[in-house]
Protein backbone atom coordinates (compact mmCIF):
# COMPACT_ATOMS: atom_id res chain seq x y z
CA UNK A 1 0.00 0.00 0.00
CA UNK A 2 2.66 2.17 1.09
CA UNK A 3 4.49 1.36 -2.25
CA UNK A 4 1.52 2.40 -4.60
CA UNK A 5 0.63 5.86 -2.43
CA UNK A 6 4.70 6.91 -3.12
CA UNK A 7 4.27 5.01 -6.96
CA UNK A 8 1.07 7.48 -7.05
CA UNK A 9 2.38 10.49 -6.35
CA UNK A 10 5.55 10.47 -8.29
CA UNK A 11 3.71 10.40 -11.44
CA UNK A 12 1.67 12.83 -10.59
CA UNK A 13 4.15 15.09 -9.71
CA UNK A 14 5.80 14.01 -13.31
CA UNK A 15 3.44 14.30 -15.40
CA UNK A 16 2.69 18.14 -13.97
CA UNK A 17 6.34 18.38 -15.12
CA UNK A 18 5.85 17.14 -19.19
CA UNK A 19 6.98 19.55 -21.76
CA UNK A 20 4.41 19.21 -23.98
CA UNK A 21 1.11 20.94 -23.51
CA UNK A 22 -2.35 19.23 -24.05
CA UNK A 23 -3.37 19.80 -27.62
CA UNK A 24 -6.05 22.29 -27.66
CA UNK A 25 -8.83 22.28 -30.80
CA UNK A 26 -10.01 25.73 -31.57
CA UNK A 27 -11.76 24.28 -34.58
CA UNK A 28 -9.66 26.56 -36.97
CA UNK A 29 -7.32 23.83 -37.70
CA UNK A 30 -6.30 24.19 -41.05
CA UNK A 31 -7.87 27.52 -41.97
CA UNK A 32 -5.69 30.40 -43.05
CA UNK A 33 -4.52 32.86 -40.97
CA UNK A 34 -6.37 36.02 -39.85
CA UNK A 35 -5.68 39.51 -41.12
CA UNK A 36 -5.00 41.20 -37.93
CA UNK A 37 -4.59 45.37 -38.30
CA UNK A 38 -1.66 46.42 -35.47
CA UNK A 39 -0.77 49.61 -34.83
CA UNK A 40 3.06 50.32 -33.86
CA UNK A 41 4.82 51.29 -30.59
CA UNK A 42 5.41 55.01 -32.44
CA UNK A 43 0.88 54.93 -32.40
CA UNK A 44 1.21 55.85 -36.30
CA UNK A 45 2.75 53.08 -38.42
CA UNK A 46 0.36 50.63 -39.08
CA UNK A 47 0.99 46.91 -40.43
CA UNK A 48 -1.12 43.50 -40.95
CA UNK A 49 -0.51 39.78 -40.35
CA UNK A 50 -1.14 38.76 -43.88
CA UNK A 51 2.20 40.39 -44.40
CA UNK A 52 4.02 38.17 -42.79
CA UNK A 53 7.43 36.86 -44.43
CA UNK A 54 6.36 34.37 -46.84
CA UNK A 55 7.47 30.80 -46.97
CA UNK A 56 7.88 30.64 -43.09
CA UNK A 57 5.88 29.41 -40.44
CA UNK A 58 4.38 32.29 -38.34
CA UNK A 59 3.30 32.39 -34.65
CA UNK A 60 0.67 35.24 -33.42
CA UNK A 61 1.33 35.67 -29.96
CA UNK A 62 -1.56 37.37 -28.55
CA UNK A 63 -0.62 38.84 -24.58
CA UNK A 64 -1.56 41.86 -21.72
CA UNK A 65 1.62 43.99 -20.88
CA UNK A 66 0.35 43.36 -17.10
CA UNK A 67 0.22 39.43 -17.24
CA UNK A 68 2.81 37.72 -16.15
CA UNK A 69 2.71 34.73 -17.91
CA UNK A 70 2.83 37.18 -20.57
CA UNK A 71 6.06 39.10 -19.61
CA UNK A 72 7.59 35.05 -18.87
CA UNK A 73 6.46 33.86 -22.53
CA UNK A 74 8.34 37.12 -23.63
CA UNK A 75 11.37 36.70 -21.91
CA UNK A 76 11.69 33.25 -23.07
CA UNK A 77 11.12 34.06 -26.52
CA UNK A 78 13.85 36.65 -26.42
CA UNK A 79 16.21 34.70 -24.78
CA UNK A 80 15.87 32.20 -27.48
CA UNK A 81 15.41 34.14 -30.33
CA UNK A 82 18.23 32.54 -32.25
CA UNK A 83 16.21 28.91 -31.84
CA UNK A 84 13.56 30.90 -33.81
CA UNK A 85 14.83 33.31 -36.27
CA UNK A 86 12.98 31.21 -38.93
CA UNK A 87 9.94 31.80 -37.61
CA UNK A 88 7.83 35.42 -37.96
CA UNK A 89 6.84 35.97 -34.56
CA UNK A 90 3.94 38.95 -34.39
CA UNK A 91 3.42 40.10 -30.67
CA UNK A 92 0.09 41.25 -30.78
CA UNK A 93 -1.18 43.22 -27.73
CA UNK A 94 -4.66 43.05 -27.01
CA UNK A 95 -4.83 45.76 -24.17
CA UNK A 96 -4.57 49.30 -23.59
CA UNK A 97 -2.47 51.06 -26.15
CA UNK A 98 -0.88 53.41 -23.29
CA UNK A 99 0.93 50.17 -21.65
CA UNK A 100 2.15 48.65 -25.01
CA UNK A 101 4.77 51.23 -25.80
CA UNK A 102 6.55 50.59 -22.31
CA UNK A 103 6.47 47.03 -22.51
CA UNK A 104 7.86 47.12 -26.25
CA UNK A 105 10.72 49.34 -25.08
CA UNK A 106 11.42 46.81 -22.05
CA UNK A 107 11.68 44.17 -24.58
CA UNK A 108 13.73 45.68 -27.02
CA UNK A 109 11.58 44.12 -29.57
CA UNK A 110 12.60 46.67 -32.19
CA UNK A 111 15.99 44.68 -32.40
CA UNK A 112 14.82 41.32 -33.24
CA UNK A 113 14.32 41.21 -37.16
CA UNK A 114 11.61 38.37 -36.90
CA UNK A 115 9.28 40.08 -34.17
CA UNK A 116 6.68 42.39 -34.99
CA UNK A 117 5.03 43.93 -32.22
CA UNK A 118 1.66 45.92 -32.46
CA UNK A 119 -1.75 46.78 -30.84
CA UNK A 120 -4.44 45.01 -31.99
CA UNK A 121 -7.24 48.05 -31.91
CA UNK A 122 -9.76 46.68 -33.94
CA UNK A 123 -10.06 43.57 -31.22
CA UNK A 124 -9.56 41.09 -34.08
CA UNK A 125 -7.33 38.34 -32.78
CA UNK A 126 -9.46 37.51 -29.51
CA UNK A 127 -12.95 37.80 -31.43
CA UNK A 128 -11.58 35.32 -34.41
CA UNK A 129 -9.98 32.83 -32.13
CA UNK A 130 -12.43 33.39 -29.08
CA UNK A 131 -9.38 33.67 -27.31
CA UNK A 132 -10.44 32.76 -23.24
CA UNK A 133 -7.29 33.53 -21.81
CA UNK A 134 -3.45 35.34 -22.62
CA UNK A 135 -0.75 34.48 -23.22
CA UNK A 136 -2.74 32.69 -26.21
CA UNK A 137 -0.21 31.29 -29.23
CA UNK A 138 -1.81 30.19 -32.77
CA UNK A 139 1.19 28.91 -34.62
CA UNK A 140 0.58 28.88 -38.69
CA UNK A 141 2.98 26.92 -40.89
CA UNK A 142 4.82 28.14 -43.83
CA UNK A 143 1.79 28.27 -46.20
CA UNK A 144 0.06 30.39 -43.24
CA UNK A 145 -2.43 27.25 -42.25
CA UNK A 146 -2.97 27.50 -38.37
CA UNK A 147 -1.38 23.86 -36.97
CA UNK A 148 -2.07 24.49 -33.61
CA UNK A 149 -2.83 27.04 -30.35
CA UNK A 150 -1.86 27.07 -27.44
CA UNK A 151 -2.63 28.69 -24.03
CA UNK A 152 -0.32 30.16 -21.10
CA UNK A 153 3.67 30.11 -21.11
CA UNK A 154 5.21 27.42 -23.10
CA UNK A 155 8.86 26.27 -23.81
CA UNK A 156 10.68 28.13 -26.82
CA UNK A 157 11.55 24.61 -27.82
CA UNK A 158 7.60 23.23 -28.04
CA UNK A 159 7.10 26.48 -30.22
CA UNK A 160 9.67 25.78 -32.65
CA UNK A 161 8.77 22.15 -32.62
CA UNK A 162 5.06 22.80 -33.89
CA UNK A 163 6.31 25.48 -36.61
CA UNK A 164 8.86 24.03 -37.26
CA UNK A 165 7.63 20.23 -37.77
Amino acid sequence: MKFTAILLALTFLFSCQSKKPPVLKSGLEGKPMPAVDLIASDSMTHFNTRNSEPGKPTILFAFRPGCAYCRAQTRAIVSNIEALKDINIYMICVSESALFKSYYEKYELKKYPNIKAGVDYKETFMNYFNAPIVPYLAIYDKNKKLKQVLQGKNYVSTLKDIALQ
